[in-house]
Parts: structure tokens; C-alpha cells; sequence
């Protein structure tokens, strides 16, 4: 549905200003939902914790009713194998933000824990009939499922139900060709203004916000965690587009160097104390202030800023790809694929990757790396994926859940994409198979990330440092390459060529292309060529 501005006051009735392209059906809608203002109204926060530039809460306030802010603690999801404690601390430290940002506007935070359901449940009980509102969400299979349930809950209860589009992602898109077009529009929309709350907080008992150490958050914590909350995801936006964007690019693909340059905001807009439009907008607003500088510094400056909003977009367009096909959690873009990996899992390989003992440097310490501090660039992100794609021939179902625990920024459209295009299993994407001593010599070739984290090689000389295993007297207490590097990227190279060359290949690439595919891609190039941006997804 287009966004529609609510105007109200306590003194009159709520009225609408209809954007440019609401359709009669969106009117309907509003119409509706304005016939039932006087019900409570409940947001029910999910990846989106924060009050500026906030649809659903804009438009509860707007009703002129009284408006309940509400956050679930869904036991259930804390259990599933691709989330962990690491992301519900990020998440604490929103909520404490979000709730001191609501009691200065005259609200209240209401937690709730248990199932969706339940909670609405018990809510409807308690309040009777009232309007829910929501951001769409793009989440994993669990809550795609869980929001189903609520929207067949709602129809049963005679419950309205209103979700507000959410970043760039369009929901219920017919034609892919114009995706960019509509994700632009939105981003280039005035930011939505703090919602003004017109009367007293619902009296709804709450659930006192459980602690970053609770048992309810799975396994224990592994090394640190970004802050989050919006006041510090402001803070991180500013540093960046003033001073650490300047060495963006230079830095992008230089592990440890990158965690100072790059912008640090992913967490931030995964679990949305700050909107994609808003850091949008704020990007372009420096660019404004650089526009009459032609200095080199100034120059490159905007470079930086610039390929930064490149990125922003490409994170839309991943997202998307979920939202339009959500079985990729579980299944091959391309069905090719099927099948390739699974009979021969290697549970040794697995752990040895796991906890960064496969004997080859890089890729250990940017495992032991994300351990300790839940962030590495993308470019060790997608080795990690590659090496235990192509090197260790490990199932990418295997490896995903695991990563995405240890990522304080999970975002699982892009988590998922991600990794079907490392693992090659897209059918459109060409294949990358990173060698792991070319990336250790290109990104850290006097070994400073790699010493830093594998207290094993501190002692060994640059000479030394890339491949151990060369050494007259091994390392000691660190092992040898678990496999070799051309045999193995032999074995994979035959085994993803037989599929790409086994019949109607092509035409089920072009299919996913079609419905996935990036189209500035598809116009120059075969569907098998797609790439460049990609490769750095960094944010």
C-alpha cells in the first residue's frame, strides 16, 4: 500500500493527504482503518526500533487513539540455529534506547514474551478490538511463517491489520524490471516526521526487558558486541560520512584496517534504530556540502560517500531477492545444484572451519577474528564462504546457520543470497574461488590481522607468515592445511562444470535471472556474467 499521511488532533477527526499513486484500494483501506480510530492502536515493533522515520508509528499516533508501542520476546525464535545471544544484546541496547525515546514523548514501551499469538491474544482480551500496525518484514522461514499465522489470527478476529513497506523491499511485486524505480521513489520521499502522540499511554501490564544474559538467549556469548541503540547508530553515521568514509574504498577489502573505514551501520539498519532512507538522506546531504569543492581530498571524498550509496542499494536489491522467493534459506536458486554437496559432508572439515583451525591463515583469523568481534569486511566474509564451499566442499545449509550467529548484523535476505552466490549455486553468478594465500599476500601482507589473532604464528617471519606448512620447522600447535588448495579447487571446478553443462541448464539460469537477477547487469551482459558490486557488500 502507498504511504498515506494521517493529520489529527485531539480536538478533531483524523483526515488524510493521499500521496502521488494511491489507488483507490488504498483509500478503501484508510477509510476503514479510520472507522475503527477509536480502538486502541498497537505497533508491534520488530526490525525497525527506533521513532523517526517510522510509518506504523506515525500513523497510529495520527489516528488520534491511544497507541500501545509493543515488543515481543519470542522464545521460539531464540532456539532456531541461525540466531544468538550476540544479537539480542545489539537488540538490548536498542530497546533501552527506544524505550527512554518513547517515555520522553509521553509513551511507554510495552515487552511482552511468549508466542505472537498469545500476546495478541491475551491483548485482545484485555483491550478488546484494536488496529494493529507493522512494518513488513523480510525475515528467515521462521518468521515468514509466524507472520501468516498472525495475518490468519487477525482475519479470524475481525483484527485490521496495516503493514508499511520497509527499506527499498517491495512486496508483491509483479514485475522485477521495475524494482530500482520504485526502491529510488521511496528513498528519495521526505523522511516521516516523529510521531505525535495525542493521548496517555495504554495501561497494559509489561514484562520487564530480560537481561543480555538471560537464559532465554541460547548459547552463551562469544567476545564483544557492537553497540547498538539509535543515539550511538547517529554517532557511527556522523563519524563516518565526516571522517572515516575517506578511506572507504582504499581500506574496504583490508581486514582489520576495514572495521575503522568502512561505515559500521549494517547492524544498525538490520535491526533499523536507523532507516536505509535516513542514512540515504544524510549520505546525500554531505555529498551537497562537497559539490562545490574540487580539491583532490574533496574529490575523493565524494567518491567514497558515493560508492557507500551504491551499496546502500545493492543491500535493497538482496533483500529483495528473499522477499520474492523465500525458499532460498532452504533450496538452490538453481536446482541444479541439488544434491551436489550433501552426501559428502565432512564433519571434520566442518569443525575445523568452525573454529578456525584449517592450517590456512586468512581464513583462520578471520574466523577467530568474527568470534571475538561479530563483524569482518565482506570480502573475508564471502572467503570464509568460498573456502568452505569450493576448498572443503561443506553443504552451504551447513555452514549459513553458523555464520549467521556469530554475525551481529544477520540480515538474512542478505545472509542467504550471499551465500548461494559464494557456493555457486545460483546458476548466474560467475564462480569465485578464493585462494587463500593470494587474499593473505593482496589484503594483509605483512600478516598484522593474521599475527593478531593466531597467537600460534605470532613468532613466524613474513616469509613465513602466508604458509606455515613451508616452514623447515613447523608452527608449533598449529596444524597443517586440512586440504590442499589445487586439488581441491580441481575436484570443485569438475563438479560445478558437470552441472553447468547438464541439460536445460540454461534455461532454468535464465528463469532465475529473470525473477532475481539484477537488471543493469542482465541488459550488458549473459545471466552467468553477473558480478562486480557484489563482491563488496560492505556497509
Amino acid at each position: 500500500m502507498v504511504l498515506t499521511l494521517i493529520i489529527s488532533s485531539p480536538a478533531t477527526s483524523a483526515r488524510y493527504l493521499p500521496l502521488p499513486g494511491e489507488t483507490r484500494n488504498d483509500r478503501n483501506q484508510i477509510s476503514r482503518m479510520m472507522l475503527t480510530q477509536s480502538r486502541p492502536q498497537i505497533v508491534w515493533l520488530k526490525r525497525d526500533l527506533r521513532l523517526n522515520d517510522h510509518a506504523p508509528l506515525h500513523r497510529a499516533a495520527g489516528s488520534g487513539g491511544q497507541v500501545l508501542p509493543l515488543y515481543i520476546v519470542e522464545p521460539d525464535y531464540w532456539r532456531l540455529p541461525d540466531v544468538s545471544r550476540r544479537h539480542w544484546h545489539f537488540i538490548h541496547d536498542c530497546l533501552f534506547d527506544l524505550q527512554n525515546s518513547l517515555h520522553a514523548n509521553g509513551q511507554r514501551l510495552t515487552i511482552r514474551v511468549g508466542s505472537t499469538i498469545e500476546v495478541l491474544q491475551n491483548l485482545h482480551h484485555e483491550l478488546g478490538p484494536f488496529t494493529l500496525h507493522s512494518h513488513e518484514e523480510t525475515g528467515n522461514n521462521w518468521t515468514f511463517q509466524r507472520d501468516k499465522q498472525v495475518a490468519a489470527w487477525c482475519r479470524e478476529n475481525q483484527i485490521e491489520w496495516q503493514e508499511y513497506p520497509s527499506h527499498g523491499v517491495v512486496r508483491r511485486l509483479s514485475d522485477r524490471d521495475h524494482w530500482s524505480k520504485i526502491r529510488d521513489s521511496r528513498m528519495a520521499a521526505s523522511l516521516i516526521e516523529m510521531p505525535a502522540f495525542a493521548c496517555a499511554p495504554l495501561n497494559v501490564s509489561s514484562s520487564v526487558r530480560p537481561g543480555k544474559d538471560d537464559p532465554l538467549f541460547a548459547s552463551t556469548l562469544i567476545g564483544n558486541v557492537q553497540q547498538g541503540g539509535r543515539t550511538e547508530g547517529l554517532r557511527v553515521l556522523a563519524t563516518f560520512l565526516e571522517d572515516r568514509s575517506r578511506k572507504y574504498m582504499q581500506t574496504i577489502s583490508k581486514p582489520g584496517v576495514s572495521a575503522r573505514h568502512c561505515s559500521r551501520l549494517s547492524a544498525h539498519i538490520a535491526y533499523g534504530s536507523l532507516s536505509v532512507r535516513e542514512i540515504e538522506h544524510a549520505a546525500k546531504a554531505k555529498l551537497a556540502t562537497l559539490s562545490g569543492l574540487r580539491d583532490a581530498e574533496a574529490m575523493s571524498h565524494k567518491r567514497n560517500i558515493s560508492a557507500f550509496l551504491s551499496r546502500l542499494a545493492w543491500r535493497c536489491h538482496f533483500v529483495q531477492k528473499l522477499e520474492q522467493q523465500p525458499q532460498i534459506e532452504f533450496a538452490c536458486m538453481h536446482s541444479a545444484f541439488e544434491g551436489m554437496r550433501e552426501p559428502h559432508h565432512n564433519e571434520a572439515f566442518f569443525q575445523a572451519w568452525k573454529t578456525g583451525h584449517t592450517g590456512y591463515p586468512l581464513v583462520d583469523a578471520s574466523m577467530r577474528s568474527l568470534h571475538q568481534n561479530g563483524w569482518i569486511n565482506f570480502r573475508m566474509r564471502a572467503m570464509l564462504v568460498s573456502f568452505a564451499s569450493y576448498h572443503l566442499w561443506l553443504d552451504w545449509r551447513k555452514t549459513a546457520p553458523h555464520l549467521a550467529k556469530l554475525f551481529t548484523d544477520y540480515e538474512p535476505g542478505i545472509h542467504y543470497s550471499q551465500f548461494q552466490m559464494q557456493s555457486g549455486v545460483t546458476g548466474i553468478n560467475a564462480i569465485r574461488m578464493y585462494s587463500p594465500v593470494k587474499q593473505s599476500l593482496d589484503h594483509d601482507p605483512e600478516g598484522k590481522f593474521i599475527r593478531r589473532y593466531i597467537p600460534e604464528l605470532r613468532d613466524v617471519s613474513s616469509q613465513w607468515i602466508h604458509e606455515p606448512w613451508r616452514m623447515p620447522v613447523k608452527a608449533a600447535d598449529y596444524p597443517m592445511p586440512v586440504v590442499e588448495h589445487e586439488t581441491a579447487m580441481k575436484y570443485a571446478r569438475s563438479e560445478i562444470g558437470k552441472r553447468w553443462k547438464s541439460e536445460s541448464f540454461r534455461e532454468t539460469a535464465k528463469n532465475v535471472a529473470k525473477k532475481l537477477g539484477s537488471r543493469a547487469k542482465q541488459a550488458k551482459r549473459a545471466p552467468k556474467k553477473q558480478s562486480a558490486p557484489q563482491l563488496e557488500l560492505d556497509l
